[in-house]
């Protein structure tokens, strides 16, 4: 079952072409990740999976309807979790944030969105720090909060912009140990940098540079790759011919250095 149908998509910020001809297909349970130079229109594609802004050509569907009118089914986590750590916020309180829409939280959270928001704590092993202030965590600890908050709203695609480009090694790992945990009942997709948990984590990939690249990653031995644009350099099947090697041979936070400079690129 598709639970994101993209067709024939384009879009531009006047006349600067961001996105040409995207098609793109996410079953359920998909783990999408999606890669590409900065400027290559990643973040104008999350934007219009969101329903934030519109297609100029082309359609989004999210579960069969429009993506502007289909947001519950939704649950993004935003890139920077540094915001506002100063302002006196308990963690549970964060979490809770995910109700806001169904409740107004004016008039208080009831049992109910209580316990669904500390069962999302639960979920994401922060359920001890529910009365913490959000400043006095972690990065890796904030972004599991941030994902608490968006599982709130039980939704069936979760998306993620760069949810590690500010934790350290082990936190990045934690985070990603946690999204394939999560990815046996939801479906996640994620835009990241680092290239190389692609071939870790990821079971599809999509490489955006104005045009759309696929690949089926699924099985880790076998790849297979749809290119849309003429000359493009693949990075996935480049790290799939040396990836174990290069991993059985290099410090892993070099390797990491090394995949996310080749990104760039």
């Amino acid at each position: 079952m598709s639970v994101i149908d993209i067709e024939n998509l384009s879009f531009a910020y006047e006349k600067d072409l961001i996105l040409e001809d995207i098609d793109l297909t996410v079953e359920e349970k998909d783990f999408l990740a999606i890669i590409g130079p900065n400027g290559g229109g990643k973040s104008t594609l999350l934007k219009l999976i969101l329903g934030m802004i519109k297609p100029k050509k082309g359609s989004i569907q999210i579960l069969g309807k429009a993506a502007s009118k289909n947001p519950s089914h939704i649950g993004y986590v935003p890139q920077n979790t540094n915001v506002n750590t100063d302002f006196p916020i308990k963690v549970i309180e964060v979490v809770l944030m995910g109700h806001v829409g169904a409740k107004n939280p004016l008039f208080g959270y009831g049992k109910d969105e209580i316990a669904c928001a500390m069962g999302a704590l639960a979920q994401v092993g922060m359920q001890e720090h529910s009365q913490s202030k959000i400043g006095s965590l972690s990065g890796g600890q904030r972004q599991r909060v941030m994902i608490a908050r968006a599982l709130c709203a039980h939704p069936k695609i979760l998306i993620l912009d760069e949810p590690t480009s500010s934790i350290d090694i082990k936190g990045q790992k934690e985070i990603y140990e946690l999204l394939r945990l999560l990815n046996q009942s939801i479906t996640i997709v994620v835009v990241s940098h680092d290239i190389s948990v692609i071939l870790e984590y990821a079971t599809k990939a999509a490489h955006i540079n104005k045009r759309l690249s696929y690949h089926d990653i699924s099985n880790k031995k076998e790849t297979f790759h749809t290119h849309n644009q003429g000359e493009h350099f693949c990075e996935v099947e480049l790290l799939q011919m040396l990836g174990s090697e290069s991993c059985n041979t290099c410090d892993h936070d070099e390797h990491q250095e090394d995949t996310k400079w080749r990104e760039t690129k």
